[in-house]
């Protein structure tokens, strides 16, 4: 497979956000996973799980969305404030229907932002909060001068301002977030994005509920009522085995559930295309972003766990459709400008596991490794060959050139050639890849899948050549 680089021919640049996170109030996701509270025996820094958090700082972790998810349309914001002994207790509706005793409220998350050194993408309650509700917590949050709720703030401990970097006004409007049809969504989003006020410097930026995945009248319907006033608006789609009702196992899965679970992310790049397609209608310019705020793999979760609760295994299988997934986003970064994985920790298709003290990195982990040189960098045009089980994003900072692959064959080797213009020198190869289709981390085990040297190549002039194993993601970087 011989492929031309056009090193001079650059395309749009690769947003920092399409590598955000997602972490809601599911399961153990928040509590246990990345809060565990300051008299905790795990090590801790004010209730934020050390390793974790050192584990995501590695990925440069660029955004995290908070507090949901279905959850953010029943979260009320003020139980979450003041002192943990009297904050109101709530159940968890949707997940698990288990109570909690809201110690991961606003403050906690943005002392999660700040040590995490990331952006904050706060997802507001439009399905059973009030206009009122939703401009107070705004206020609370990013007002620096004198007001009730900046007053309030300083009262619970935070002098200066937090930044909220994202706000998205609803979640799942279609769905939990109400069962809205979509015109009468538009005009609650009109309505409530109103008060989501600019009190600090700089703007928020603004995010509508968009559709669930191939719903394309809701796009059609939310472009041409609200689009004006939206700065980006949301595309959920999960990788499936099969139906909603029956989902496939994430281990011991038949070979079939390896190429139905890829076939159902690459329809990622159907979904993308389409609903850019009516967003070009609305938005020539592509100043509205689309924000693929909700993506991964959905599987059945592990047996003997709470099924509220969403906890899956996560294997090479999983690697190879985040990496599939990672370069549909590169190939559209025109219009996609921010994407949210769910979720971060013990959730989904999740980059952490923990169990007590444990914690264990996944397969996809360390695609997100793999791939973080890739953020700002700006798309290189490629032409020739083609082959259905490879994919690859090729992308330029400065004089450092990037190239991801991802070898989703279950038994194909694969030789590439790429040729550039002029002579590259290797600064750094590495990969992942599995011994077996459901290859994976546990708490026993907890680097069958990790980072390797990658050696197999050779600099033959203006091609680099390489041979990338069956199951396998890549990452080079060049010095050009």
């Amino acid at each position: 497979m011989k492929i031309t680089v056009l090193n001079q021919k650059k395309g749009p640049k690769i947003s920092k956000h399409i590598y955000g996170h997602f972490a809601e109030h599911l399961g153990r996701c928040i509590y246990e996973g990345l809060y565990v509270g300051e008299d905790s025996t795990i090590p801790n820094v004010n209730g934020m799980r050390s390793d974790v958090v050192a584990a995501l700082k590695n990925l440069e972790i660029p955004v995290l969305r908070w507090p949901g998810g279905c959850f953010a349309d029943e979260y009320h914001w003020k139980d979450g404030i003041g002192p943990k002994e009297t904050r109101k207790k709530i159940v968890n509706t949707h997940w698990g229907g288990v109570t909690e005793n809201n110690h991961f409220g606003t403050h906690e998350f943005f002392e999660l932002i700040e040590q995490l050194g990331c952006e904050a993408y706060v997802n507001g309650n439009v399905g059973s909060g009030t206009v009122q509700e939703m401009q107070e917590w705004v206020e609370y949050m990013t007002m620096g001068g004198e007001s009730p709720m900046a007053a309030l703030r300083k009262e619970n401990g935070r002098e200066e301002p937090w930044k909220v970097e994202f706000f998205g006004v609803g979640n799942e409007s279609w769905g939990c977030g109400g069962n809205m049809r979509p015109e009468y969504y538009a005009d609650l989003y009109r309505r409530y994005q109103t008060y989501v006020r600019q009190y600090g410097e700089e703007p928020i930026y603004k995010i509508a509920c968009g559709p669930n995945i191939d719903d394309y009248r809701w796009m059609e319907e939310l472009m041409r009522i609200a689009g004006p006033w939206m700065d980006g608006i949301s595309l959920h789609h999960y990788a499936l085995t099969g139906a909603w009702e029956d989902k496939g196992p994430a281990l011991n899965f038949k070979e079939e559930h390896w190429w139905s679970l890829i076939a159902s992310a690459q329809k990622m790049d159907e979904l993308i295309t389409k609903h850019s397609t009516i967003m070009d209608k609305y938005d020539p310019e592509k100043r509205v972003g689309l924000i693929v705020d909700e993506w991964g793999s959905w599987l059945a979760v592990e047996p003997g766990t709470n099924p509220g609760f969403l906890y899956q295994q996560n294997t090479i299988r999983d690697a190879m459709v985040a990496a599939v997934t990672l370069n549909i986003f590169h190939k559209h970064a025109d219009r996609v400008k921010m994407a949210n994985i769910a979720q971060t920790v013990n959730v989904l298709q999740s980059m952490i596991l923990t169990e007590g003290e444990k914690m264990v990195k996944t397969p996809s982990y360390y695609v997100f490794e793999l791939y973080k040189n890739h953020q700002e960098g700006e798309l290189i045009e490629t032409y020739g060959d083609k082959n259905e089980t490879i994919s690859y994003t090729v992308s330029k900072k400065g004089k450092e050139l990037t190239i991801s692959i991802c070898n989703y064959s279950l038994t194909e080797t694969e030789e590439l050639a790429f040729v550039f213009d002029g002579a590259p020198q290797v600064k750094e190869a590495q990969y992942i890849y599995g011994e077996k289709m459901d290859a994976h981390n546990d708490f026993d085990q907890a680097e069958a899948v990790t980072l390797l040297p990658f050696t197999n190549y050779a600099l033959k002039g203006s091609q680099f050549v390489l041979t990338v194993p069956a199951m396998s993601v890549t990452t080079i970087t060049l010095e050009v």
